[in-house]
């Protein structure tokens, strides 16, 4: 054999890497395969974290239709109930507030008598026992509010079947809570009534709870939530904050409340320009145009929107906030279930209630002088309602509510004798094809139990953290009114130079 020299030597290493690595490249290819290796390591994660299975459960209409009876072949379990399936996140900080809600009955708890008291005012009673809903009507809720909140309750019990405790509660279509804290704060006073409606103020204790449109205003063309929030971000690409009308927007009914029809009085005209553009809405107009002009997708198009109450708490707030506009709150006395987790500043900029253009025009010069802090705030509420308001939230609102509820029931819930049986077919498989009722049902139909577990309720606040929050808003209210004072000023000086 001939010796090799130094320089076939380093050309036979090379060839022997060369060899190696094809080799060893053959065995990680072919017998562990990339993808292979990824799934392997998934499927590692998906077994600690349980089955990701999905069950779906359509509506049995023929069924419902041949016996008039609702089905009871439902599941009565979800994988999310599984107990090696832990909470997949926290809940957003505003689910706090449902301790603070039920807090009027954390001594006493909530005995039949106490409940039956609730009647006077509400339009129905819901019971659930072992998963199934009964309901007793007193009075037909406005509209389809009534029939879109129920609808909500079954939905809720499709998506956590089994984990929906038996309870009984009377519920208030009506807009003004009317359960007032001063009736029930004397030593000797019993218990207030509990009662469950779409919104409450710093004088009354009604329970709120996620209001109908979640699911669709069927009299309007509203979309159920879950449709209308990817239409809603999709809308805010379409046109750039800076690229949009300099001005604030509002687009309603005013004559539902003097406020409102104050507020028409910050119109542009001949002699004064508030920096508002605000509208009236006819709706009968829109009905017979098919509401062509009333999408809410496409109405991100100024830089700022205002959001005024109504006769008391409007739906209308979470549409709004949705934009990446500053949403302009003008100062509002009723909150819902949610807006308890909004701050002043961050997520929207307060406005006057009894100096409305004057505070408008400041708030509008303040964000054109100010285009990146005024982006932020933007930014800021629409990501919350994008994030936390999504519907999976929203459902976990309910549940969560229920729950902490059925806890401080002193008695055992039973179905009336002019209750009825109530389910997704009951309501949805007999609904009118004509106008939006079914499509909505249909479209906000929860296919089936959920695979997640609802997510992690945070602790009630502390008189520590309940102090930094309310001191938090009121520092940022007082900040928001000295530099709208400091602006004044300031105008005013100007126009006292000759």
């Amino acid at each position: 054999m001939m010796p090799l020299n130094k320089n076939s030597a380093f050309i036979f290493f090379g060839v022997f890497l060369l060899i190696g690595a094809y080799i060893t490249t053959r065995l990680f290819t072919d017998e562990i395969p990339i993808d292979a290796a990824e799934r392997e390591i998934k499927d590692e994660r998906n077994a600690r974290a349980g089955p990701t299975y999905r069950v779906e459960v359509p509506l049995d209409c023929p069924g419902f239709t041949l016996t008039g009876t609702c089905p009871t072949n439902y599941p009565t379990t979800s994988p999310s109930s599984s107990a090696d399936r832990p909470p997949s996140k926290t809940c957003p900080e505003f689910f706090r507030w449902i301790h603070e809600d039920l807090r009027p009955w954390a001594r006493t708890g909530i005995t039949r008598e106490t409940l039956e008291r609730a009647k006077t005012t509400a339009n129905f009673r819901l019971v659930v026992i072992k998963g199934r809903a009964y309901v007793e009507t007193f009075e037909k809720g406005f509209q389809t509010r009534d029939t879109f909140t129920l609808w909500g309750f079954l939905q809720l019990l499709r998506r956590y079947p089994g984990q929906v405790p038996d309870l009984e509660l009377m519920f208030d279509c009506v807009d003004w809570p009317v359960i007032k804290s001063a009736d029930f704060a004397g030593p000797e006073s019993p218990p207030p009534p509990p009662l469950f409606r779409y919104c409450g103020d710093n004088q009354t204790l009604d329970i709120v709870f996620p209001d109908w449109s979640f699911w669709g205003w069927a009299e309007i063309d509203i979309k159920p939530w879950q449709m209308l929030l990817p239409e809603l971000k999709e809308g805010n690409t379409r046109t750039k904050w800076e690229n949009r009308q300099p001005y604030a927007y509002w687009k309603g009914n005013p004559d539902v409340a003097e406020t409102r029809l104050d507020l028409m009085k910050c119109n542009v005209s001949e002699k004064q320009d508030w920096n508002a553009r605000v509208y009236r809405q006819d709706w009968f107009k829109e009905s017979q145009q098919g509401y062509k002009q009333s999408s809410l997708a496409s109405q991100c198009i100024h830089r700022y929107k205002i959001y005024i109450e109504g006769s008391a708490w409007s739906v209308s707030q979470k549409y709004i906030l949705a934009c990446d506009s500053v949403t302009l709150i003008v100062n509002p006395h009723y909150y819902d279930f949610f807006t308890r987790g909004l701050m002043p500043v961050r997520h929207f900029w307060p406005v006057k209630e009894n100096d409305k253009c004057r505070s408008i025009k400041f708030a509008v010069d303040w964000g054109n002088s100010h285009k990146r802090k005024a982006q932020a705030i933007g930014r800021a509420a629409s990501n919350f309602i994008q994030n936390d308001l999504k519907m999976e939230n929203v459902y976990d609102y309910m549940f969560h509510l229920l729950n902490e509820y059925a806890k401080l029931l002193k008695f055992k819930p039973e179905v009336p004798r002019n209750a009825t049986e109530l389910c997704s077919e009951a309501m949805a498989c007999a609904a009118d094809d004509q106008g939006f009722q079914k499509q909505f049902m249909m479209d906000s139909l929860v296919k089936g139990p959920a695979e997640r577990a609802p997510c992690a309720m945070p602790p009630p606040y502390d008189p520590s953290s309940m102090y930094a929050v309310v001191k938090k808003r009121e520092s940022s209210m007082k900040i928001v009114d000295l530099l709208e004072r400091r602006y004044w000023e300031k105008q005013g000086r100007r126009q006292q130079k000759p």
